[in-house]
């Protein structure tokens, strides 16, 4: 049996991420309304496919990052997908602080 490219690999995960969310919606479909903070990206994203690692919850894309991380040995455990996605997050963290002030700006005219 030979062995899977990296793009088979990708793909075959692209395939699963995307069946978390289908699966639950339709377990469910409330959850297509629930929101929370990534723990790796740190944007505000939709629960269903989401994943508890440990400590960490990860959105369905940091899922996708995550696992096919894992499937091509690019990294051991979820601390390190967390550690690498530092700056990202603090962007995500000084944009939501940004969009605040300019929201509450407005409220003050």
């Amino acid at each position: 049996m030979s062995e899977k490219t990296p793009e088979e690999i990708i793909k075959e995960m692209q395939l699963v991420a995307n069946q978390m969310v289908q699966d639950d919606l339709d377990e469910n479909p409330d959850c297509a309304n629930e929101f929370f903070d990534c723990d790796c990206c740190g944007k505000n994203k939709c629960i269903a496919g989401s994943i508890q690692y440990g400590m960490y919850r990860l959105c369905n894309d940091c899922v996708l990052i995550a696992e096919t991380g894992f499937a091509l040995n690019k990294f051991k455990d979820i601390q390190n997908l967390i550690d690498a996605m530092e700056d990202k997050r603090l962007e995500e963290l000084c944009s939501f602080i940004k969009e605040e002030e300019t929201r509450q700006k407005s409220f003050d005219n």
